[in-house]
């Protein structure tokens, strides 16, 4: 599996951000796994996420918490992979450095520095890919099926994401399970499998994905959906069905592992 750079971007800046974003954006073989102003926020998505790297803004004024707690608390966690922290800060105090290095921080990047920028943390880390990849894969199961597993679902979450499919919305989880299955061969009675580990039925696991794909169509803008779904879709609404976007998504991301 050719191995993207996954990015969690922790600012509270949206100019920032949308920066980040378009860094990214045209560059093939990194990615954005998620965007938050909230530390503690970031903690809960970080057990779903496992990302490679996590770009950490110590002050987060617009949002809740800070860089800090974000750092101590995730030392508390147990994650099958630990990321590279790399900080972005406006605070040039030695004593703050030393202790963010305590706390595990991998590299700190001054944003009162002549030459900071967006493009240059993200040229920083395109140059570092292979090496802190490397570094990841020891002690861990880099390399077994659970391990792939989870980069699969990353991957599925972030094309989700790009069509306004966010972890909020009801459904998501199924769906990210449905196209899982597809892609291991599984393409019949998915609404079943998915009703007997949920503990719900069928009808009603089956109709929360079609909601999430037809919410999706309403409120996004069509020349992104078009961007991003670039099947031919058969329903007059002018929505895939759920079989169609399921296997969809199964096609793409097989022709890419």
């Amino acid at each position: 599996m050719n191995q993207n750079l996954n990015i969690m971007l922790i600012e509270d800046d949206p100019a920032v951000c949308k920066r980040f974003t378009e860094q990214i954006d045209v560059i093939a073989d990194i990615s954005i796994t998620a965007i938050t102003n909230n530390s503690y926020r970031a903690l809960e998505l970080i057990k779903d996420d496992t990302p490679d790297v996590v770009i950490l803004d110590l002050e987060l004024n617009q949002g809740q918490g800070n860089g800090l707690v974000f750092l101590r608390d995730l030392n508390k966690l147990t994650l099958p992979l630990k990321p590279y922290i790399l900080i972005t800060t406006n605070n040039c105090s030695s004593v703050t450095y030393d202790y963010a290095r305590q706390l595990g921080a991998d590299f700190i990047m001054s944003k009162q520095q002549a030459d900071y920028s967006e493009k240059t943390v993200i040229h920083f880390l395109k140059i570092l890919k292979n090496i802190i990849q490397n570094q990841q894969t020891d002690g861990t199961d880099f390399g077994t099926s659970n391990y792939k597993e989870k980069q699969i679902v990353r991957i599925i979450n972030r094309e989700l994401e790009k069509i306004g499919i966010s972890p909020g919305v009801i459904g998501h989880k199924y769906l990210i399970d449905a196209i899982l299955l597809a892609i291991n061969g599984h393409t019949k009675n998915l609404g079943i499998i998915l009703g007997e580990k949920y503990n719900k039925t069928n009808t009603s696991v089956e109709r929360a994905m079609h909601n999430a794909i037809k919410n999706a169509w309403r409120s996004m803008d069509i020349e992104e959906l078009h961007k991003y779904y670039t099947a031919k879709i058969t329903s007059k609404i002018g929505v895939p069905t759920l079989t169609e976007f399921i296997h969809y998504y199964a096609n793409k991301i097989n022709n890419n592992l």
